[in-house]
């Protein structure tokens, strides 16, 4: 049997119609576009010219497709553990701690304005269990739930969401093992002084400072980061050992 494969004029043809249908329709962020077959016949082209234009504007971002689901309209969101994984193998712990200087200042900025009454006790209770904790993971527990809450803190819900999507790809992430072979932090552990100068920052409401002891806080976990580059890599399975280096 003899089928004629689409020309390159018609697979043209295909994504201009694409384009023209999308803009018409003006479809907000993640709206789910009609089934390939109806998308087709909407559009006057075939199926198969139809998932060559799907597949351009998937790769320009301008849409995602979900097997078993169906073709959205935006950029793929990270909002599950296989996007987890994937964004996990094209990173290393120096872009995500690059990230985390880039982000968590500003955030800790807008929480001194915005934080509740509340969320700044919260804070203070994180640093007092993060100083009493009997392990590493303890310590870690309450070290991520400190930083949470900060984020919490900025009431905004967009920006909490992309900062437990770069948690949770920092706990992917392979880090490199400590040297010093200990059950919990020292009692002068350099995070306690500096969660401590971020708080006092925060609860009072001095935006710039809070920016600036987050951005020393994080240069100084980076700093420790680099200096353990040539230790034996482990993976996110051996946090319960007290090893989740980049978010003390």
């Amino acid at each position: 049997m003899n089928v004629a494969a689409a020309s390159p004029r018609d697979d043209k043809s295909a994504l201009a119609q694409l384009r023209a249908y999308l803009a018409r329709m003006a479809l907000p962020l993640d709206s789910r576009l009609p089934p390939e077959r109806d998308l087709a016949r909407a559009i006057g082209v075939s199926r198969a010219e139809l998932r060559k234009a799907l597949a351009i504007l998937e790769s320009e971002g301008q849409l995602w497709r979900h097997v078993g689901k169906g073709t959205f309209v935006g950029s793929r969101p990270i909002d599950d553990l296989a996007d987890i994984a994937a964004m996990t193998r094209r990173t290393n712990p120096t872009e995500v701690m690059k990230t985390r200087l880039l982000l968590e200042p500003e955030v800790a900025r807008m929480a001194a304005l915005m934080a509740t009454a509340g969320q700044i006790a919260e804070m203070r209770n994180c640093l007092t269990k993060m100083r009493s904790a009997q392990t590493w993971r303890q310590y870690e527990a309450w070290d991520n739930h400190f930083h949470r809450v900060i984020a919490e803190s900025t009431q905004n819900a967009l920006l909490l969401a992309l900062l437990d999507s770069l948690t949770a790809v920092r706990r992917a992430v392979a880090w490199g093992r400590l040297r010093a072979d200990k059950v919990k932090p020292d009692s002068d552990h350099h995070s306690f002084a500096e969660h401590d100068a971020i708080l006092a920052a925060i609860e009072a409401r001095d935006m710039d400072r809070a920016a600036q002891e987050m951005r020393r806080h994080l240069a100084s976990v980076e700093r420790k980061l680099l200096q353990n580059r040539g230790d034996d890599a482990i993976s996110a399975n051996d946090h319960d050992e007290g090893l989740d280096f980049a978010a003390r």
